[in-house]
């Protein structure tokens, strides 16, 4: 029987080196804000890069990178200037992402092709680009997708969204399946309504207290919420036998 890892260690990401998109507000700015202090090296991604310089502020293992992730053609380059910062990637965290419009009949063309291109474009296009950087090195590392409750149920959001996060999934499974001779794990975060700057607005809103009824916690849920979900996943070995799997963070709400 192998011997029992202190938990500090199990989670310790000394040595890592993750990008994680969409920093700038949000989860994507908790998520750098907790890598970093489990001792990994992050490069915080966004478009705003005033934010970015704040976040960077906050701890010494935060470089900030201006990315805009819908630009395919720019990633390479993007890539480049992130392992300027603190050396080769190990670590990709796909969080930047867009809600949609409406109903489906009452959604334009440009609306449905801006989310596909934010929400699903983006992680196929850099989640290829970071694994064949692991492949040609002979490197192992991660790759955390971040889906959404709605991926599994519709009528919770814009029809756009939800279709977006639920090939965010089956994405997620496939990149799984393939890369895990290259020891590349790739797992999916699914969370439930969590208190943002994407969704204040709704939770405070009559809609939004009727919904938060619904869920079994009777809450919606805090960034602080997805942070040992986040760690299990980044940490190899916390979660070395886990790829393909999503993980819900959501209060028990897809049992409602």
């Amino acid at each position: 029987m192998s011997q029992i890892t202190p938990a500090q260690q199990l989670f310790d990401l000394t040595g890592q080196v993750a990008l994680v998109t969409g920093a700038s507000s949000g989860l994507g700015r908790r998520f750098a804000q907790v890598l970093a202090a489990q001792g990994a090296k992050v490069v915080a991604a966004a478009r705003r890069s005033d934010r970015l310089q704040d976040l960077a502020a906050t701890s010494p293992n935060i470089v900030p990178l201006a990315m805009d992730v819908t630009d395919t053609a720019a990633q390479a380059g993007a890539l480049d200037a992130a392992e300027r910062g603190f050396g080769p990637l190990t670590l990709l965290v796909n969080n930047a992402g867009i809600g949609g419009g409406g109903r489906i009949v009452d959604t334009p063309e440009a609306e449905w092709e801006r989310v596909m291109r934010t929400n699903v474009d983006s992680i196929w296009h850099l989640s290829r680009a970071f694994a064949q950087r692991l492949i040609a090195r002979e490197r192992s590392g991660a790759i955390i997708n971040i889906a959404s409750l709605v991926a599994h149920r519709v009528g919770m959001s814009s029809a756009s969204y939800a279709i977006s996060k639920a090939a965010v999934l089956h994405m997620t499974r496939a990149q799984a399946f393939e890369w895990a001779r290259h020891g590349i794990r790739v797992n999916a975060i699914c969370p439930g309504y969590i208190s943002s700057e994407m969704t204040d607005d709704y939770l405070a809103s009559p809609a939004g207290q009727e919904m938060i009824r619904r869920v079994p916690q009777r809450r919606s849920g805090q960034p602080s919420d997805l942070d040992g979900t986040l760690l299990l996943l980044a940490s190899s070995r916390a979660s070395g036998f886990m790829t393909g799997a999503e993980i819900n963070v959501d209060g028990g709400h897809a049992l409602a």
